[in-house]
């Protein structure tokens, strides 16, 4: 069985490391990223997710400048995205020293182009990213450029579609849960990770050890973190260790930082 994962996630507007609540609300200045990233390196964690939330052809020079950058101070995995629409871009970002690329928008407005991608760089260089909130009628609905538009899909079939096109594995994000340190979407996280066979990543709402815990109890693969690493004294050494402690299959860490 693999080792369940911690994997810090930074999302990046205009080159900066920011962190917002339900994706838009609250924005706060979260240090500069690829500091940050050799920090996480020297704590030990096992992979790092990069997202650029406001993508255009500026920032994505600024995003691969910053991935060329990471990839020579950094040691362990990490996965890249935001407004990857074509082949081309998956080339870039892999080229420029990503492991994996995520994908969101563009699978929902041609699912075919994951399987394309999966065909020519491998499963698992694709990752799909699925954010998702309630809507006003209490359904649970995809959601796609960043968060602004709605879709008629819902998470767990779609998460169940962009695995049978042979996705390497699935990020998924609530929206409601973003940014509030209040818990994962545990009801999702159960309903999904029962019926899925590709890792499964969850993000939206840690905010304490026992949400780690209770995300990767409901059947998580790994749990994606921002808020609770950035704003508060819970560090990555200190969340693997207590994981251990209750059981759960986690890489032994290799630092010494505390």
């Amino acid at each position: 069985m693999l080792k369940k994962r911690l994997i810090p996630k930074f999302l990046l507007r205009d080159g900066r490391l920011v962190k917002y609540t339900h994706f838009f609300d609250n924005e706060r200045m979260a240090g500069n990223p690829v500091t940050t990233a050799k920090v996480y390196n020297d704590y030990g964690v096992d992979e790092l997710i990069v997202l650029d939330i406001m993508p255009s052809m500026e920032s994505r020079a600024r995003v691969i400048e910053m991935i060329e950058r990471m990839s020579e101070e950094i040691f362990m995995p990490f996965t890249v995205g935001g407004g990857v629409k074509s082949l081309e871009d998956v080339n870039t970002l892999l080229r420029a020293g990503a492991d994996k690329v995520s994908v969101n928008s563009e699978a929902v407005r041609r699912p075919e182009f994951v399987r394309e991608a999966a065909r020519r760089f491998g499963d698992q260089c694709i990752t799909i990213s699925i954010d998702y909130k309630q809507t006003a009628h209490k359904i649970l609905r995809v959601m796609i450029d960043g968060g602004r538009e709605t879709t008629a899909l819902e998470p767990v079939q779609w998460a169940l579609r962009c695995q049978d096109l042979h996705c390497g594995e699935i990020l998924l994000t609530s929206i409601d849960n973003d940014g509030t340190m209040r818990g994962y979407d545990l009801d999702v996280i159960h309903r999904v990770s029962n019926r899925l066979d590709v890792p499964l990543i969850v993000s939206g709402g840690c905010g304490s050890l026992q949400h780690a815990i209770d995300a990767l109890e409901a059947g998580a693969s790994a749990v994606a973190i921002s808020s609770m690493f950035l704003f508060t004294d819970h560090s990555p050494i200190k969340l693997r260790s207590h994981l251990s402690s209750r059981g759960l299959d986690v890489r032994a860490s290799l630092s010494s930082r505390n």
